[in-house]
């Protein structure tokens, strides 16, 4: 039997992208478990790998070097993202509770979500200081501050391996920039605890060498604009930092689960206090074998992890143990291209010891970053003619680039006439209605995300039409799924629907489900009417034209289906499929003619206003927003797969990447509007958050577009 039919009986959920979830991830998706459906959370469509950050800081790597990205490994894994910080569980209810949406049930749970540095009770630290984890708020803060010119000063508080390497790191990158820097490590004990005699006298004089100076028992107490405030003086300082060892999650004690200061107490087989949880890297305390906070531990957990989740979903009995080593080998990166390393009391240094690490560094991230290529399953020996070139050689899109083109509508639909309005106009009573329908099939896996877009998809055809929505039916196949899980599914499913219709002013009065191959979500719509609706009809040469959302989703997402976009572009497309056009309907109240960019493409739609109202256009290339990545794939030459179609109607037009994005199927995308005055409109949309742009203007020459 094809085990992508098979339904879905158990729900394993992941809270947190650490080292030893990304590992599980892999190993999920080259041997998943049929019928365990994989949900991972965590705040950032990437996490770093910790053991080349001071490499980054120094200036030796590029941001992209040690970022994870989640969403790849998701799609490799077949796991669905949540992308939202996990603040609490709910073990009596079987719950992950992630701010803005419905909670996540769980059958298991894994927890692998580090830890912070962070001195929350430390005056000061909040507005004029930066904690070392996580990563992406640090790096932000070092950024701005290295592209300062002129001297510079730093204190690092914290003189474990960490503030160590963090300090000679930071120096190292100021000095390279010519910025003179005085660099300060802080301690409130002895620095370096830890290390062997050998590694500990090799670490002080790297110090000693880059003028790092070094305060031990020295206690912050207070942090201000100019420095830090201690029990022994003030220490100026223009940027200041943390890294006073691992701090557990607040969270986690108010888990329910028994912890040790803080973090998860586990057993030799990985369990928390509830046996339906586990955890695992820097989170969780060994209580058995208590070991300290690094990464060498949380990668060795990945595959006794992944055995004992994969059984306890199976509902077998017997667990496999962890056996974590007594000791490890310790590289400490020295700024410069140097570095420390030693195990057993022994401890070597030099350059060499740096390119030693740094192959073992990126042989770890090659491993995410080549993610193996799982074999297609075989066509039949014997099949009908065509059935190759049916398939194509890329995935069938989600979204707006499944759909038909307008060629195949317009056979089907018969010859003649104009293409339609975005909304049927219907008369009820004297009152002015207007009723559309819309469908997305599944382009993400989460079924809350994907119930979210499908709405402000089809709430884009009422809208376009000047219309306020009002009541709304829904349409939902769901794939292959235990009663409890369809449950589950659909009531996250609706919670979620029904947030962005009310808040558009339209309710759920019914609807229809039904289970299929996989997710379709889809609304039938009807908005009302005040004064006359907003057709394809009425734009005059000389109206300009505005577009209120960039382009790019078809082939982001195409990309993403693919396993080939970067995370953070599509966190990127998800956030603006998700962003409501109520706002800017309203702004463009006064358009003579509107639509929504969606399965068409920007050509295909602004092609069918020119059409209706016997006018052509001016499209300026450069002028037309694009979302982050799109371009960059498209010159990779990736597109959605209904972009050939949608070039049928535009033979004479450039073969390129920047022109194939006009012309690239949108989910949920912006409102294309013709308006015959446009002082103050663009700053009014991009005031209420859009990124909206003036691409064009309608000119007299009917049925011609023009691209400039």
């Amino acid at each position: 039997m094809d085990k992508t039919q098979l339904p879905a009986t158990r729900d394993l959920v992941l809270i947190g992208g650490g080292h030893t979830h990304a590992l599980l991830l892999r190993k999920w998706g080259m041997a998943p478990l049929p019928g365990a459906r994989l949900t991972l959370v965590n705040p950032a469509p990437t996490t770093p790998y910790s053991g080349m950050l001071p490499g980054y800081l120094a200036g030796h790597y590029r941001r992209d070097s040690l970022e994870i990205d989640l969403v790849r490994l998701a799609r490799f894994a077949g796991a669905r993202l949540i992308l939202g910080p996990a603040e609490s569980i709910d073990l009596a209810g079987g719950h992950v509770k992630v701010p803005g949406r419905p909670d996540v049930a769980f059958d298991v749970l894994s927890i692998d979500i580090g830890v912070t540095s962070d001195l929350p009770d430390l005056p000061g630290f909040a507005e004029h200081a930066v904690a070392a984890k996580p990563l992406a708020p640090f790096a932000r803060a070092w950024s701005r501050y290295l592209q300062r010119s002129g001297p510079a000063s730093v204190a690092v508080i914290g003189g474990g391996i960490a503030g160590a390497e963090i300090a000679l790191a930071l120096s190292h990158a100021l000095q390279a920039r010519g910025r003179r820097p005085r660099v300060h490590l802080l301690e409130r004990h002895s620095i370096l605890s830890g290390l062997n005699a050998g590694q500990a006298s090799g670490l002080r004089a790297a110090l000693q060498a880059a003028d790092i100076e070094v305060h031990e028992q020295t206690e912050a107490a207070r942090i201000d604009a100019e420095g830090v405030l201690t029990n022994r003086g003030r220490i100026e300082a223009g940027f200041v930092c943390a890294a006073a060892g691992a701090r557990a999650q607040p969270w986690l004690a108010r888990s329910g689960l028994s912890t040790t200061e803080g973090f998860l107490d586990i057993t030799p087989d990985l369990r928390c206090s509830d046996p339906r949880v586990f955890a695992a890297g820097d989170c969780a305390h060994l209580v058995e074998t208590p070991r300290p906070k690094a990464g060498v531990y949380a990668v060795r957990q990945a595959p006794v992890l992944f055995e004992n989740l994969r059984a306890t979903l199976a509902g077998q009995g017997a667990l496999r143990r962890y056996r974590p080593q007594g000791d490890y080998l310790k590289l400490i990166s020295l700024g410069r291209k140097s570095a420390i390393g030693g195990r057993f009391g022994l401890s070597v240094s030099g350059p060499w010891v740096w390119r030693w690490k740094d192959r073992i560094d990126r042989r770890f991230m090659e491993r995410f970053h080549a993610l193996p290529a799982m074999p297609a399953p075989d066509l039949p020996r014997h099949h009908s003619a065509g059935m190759v070139e049916a398939l194509g050689n890329k995935p069938l899109c989600g979204g707006c680039g499944a759909k038909l083109g307008q060629s195949v509508l317009a056979q089907a639909t018969g010859p003649g006439g104009l293409p339609g309005d975005d909304a049927a106009i219907l008369t009820i009573g004297g009152d002015t209605t207007v009723m559309s329908t819309d469908h997305l099939r599944e382009m993400v896996r989460d079924p809350v995300t994907m119930a979210r877009i499908a709405a402000h998809h089809a709430l884009g055809d009422i809208l376009a039409m000047g219309a306020q929505p009002v009541s709304a039916t829904a349409t939902v196949i769901l794939p292959r799924l235990s009663p409890e899980l369809a449950s589950r599914t659909l009531a996250e499913l609706m919670q979620a629907a029904r947030a962005v219709l009310a808040e558009a002013g339209a309710e759920i009065v019914g609807g229809h489900s039904s289970q299929g191959s996989e997710l379709t979500v889809g609304f039938t719509l009807l908005g009302r009417c005040t004064h006359r609706p907003i057709t394809l009809a009425g734009a005059q040469p000389g109206d300009r034209l505005i577009l209120t959302k960039p382009l790019g989703s078809g082939v982001v997402m195409a990309a993403e289906m693919a396993g080939e976009a970067p995370g953070a572009d599509v966190a990127e497309a998800l956030e603006l499929m998700t962003q409501s056009q109520l706002r800017a309907a309203t702004l463009l109240a006064a358009a003579r003619a509107m639509t929504d960019v969606t399965g068409f493409g920007l050509l295909g739609h602004l092609r069918n206003i020119c059409l209706n109202s016997g006018t052509g256009a001016r499209i300026r290339l450069n002028r037309v927003p694009l979302m982050p990545g799109a371009l960059a794939l498209a010159e990779r030459g990736v597109h959605s797969s209904l972009l050939a179609e949608n070039r049928l109607a535009f033979p004479d037009l450039p073969r390129d990447p920047a022109h194939d994005l006009l012309l690239d199927p949108q989910t949920a995308g912006g409102l294309l509007a013709a308006v015959p005055e446009t002082a103050g409109l663009i700053e009014a949309l991009r005031a209420a958050g859009y990124r909206a742009a003036e691409i064009g203007e309608v000119t007299a020459a009917s049925g011609r577009i023009e691209v400039v």
